[in-house]
């Protein structure tokens, strides 16, 4: 289907003009993904995005996914809450001074426990370790708490696009889709 679609660019370009939100859980950590794991970036990239219609890397080759993780300029960092990955974010320093937020969600059954504005401050506090200007895109298909979110902490608008972007009907989601009958554990193929 053919949808119509706004892209909103936004940059914050001073680390004082960052908004703290609420403070996450408590059992709440971050890691960077210092291996390349191409398995783990496409985990993350279907669970944070397959409700939300993130398909570029869909059709990425495990040498593909590997490649782009250890890119030097590139970072993966996920949270987690009591052990559990609970989102991601990517960064991408290889445009000096810039620094683009790639990628950034939570899992879905992570969204509305405090952890995002969180995230985002890491992200951004993290960007501004790697360079002078940190910004990122988002559109109408995300989900729609992103664009307010990304502006509660302190990130301003520099471009809007308006597009037509065909759409399957429904987002791709995190799993294949299901069999007609799912099978018993112990019953024959």
């Amino acid at each position: 289907m053919t949808t119509t679609v706004t892209t909103t660019y936004l940059e914050i370009r001073d680390p004082a003009a960052i908004v703290s939100p609420r403070r996450p859980p408590p059992d709440t950590a971050l890691q960077r993904a210092q291996v390349p794991s191409p398995e783990l970036g496409r985990f993350l990239y279907t669970a944070v995005g397959g409700g939300w219609y993130w398909q570029d890397r869909l059709v990425w080759t495990w040498s593909e996914w590997h490649r782009h993780l250890s890119h030097p300029a590139h970072e993966l960092w996920y949270p987690t809450l009591r052990g559990t990955p609970a989102g991601c974010f990517e960064l991408d320093a290889s445009a000096p001074p810039d620094v683009e937020l790639t990628t950034f969600g939570l899992l879905p059954g992570f969204i509305g426990r405090g952890i995002g504005g969180w995230l985002l401050e890491a992200a951004l506090r993290r960007g501004f370790e790697l360079g002078d200007r940190v910004w990122l895109h988002t559109c109408t298909l995300d989900h729609p708490n992103a664009l307010a979110n990304y502006q509660a902490r302190g990130m301003t608008t520099f471009r809007v696009e308006t597009h037509q972007v065909t759409v399957p009907a429904e987002p791709p989601g995190p799993w294949p889709a299901p069999p007609a009958r799912p099978r018993r554990l112990h019953e024959p193929r």
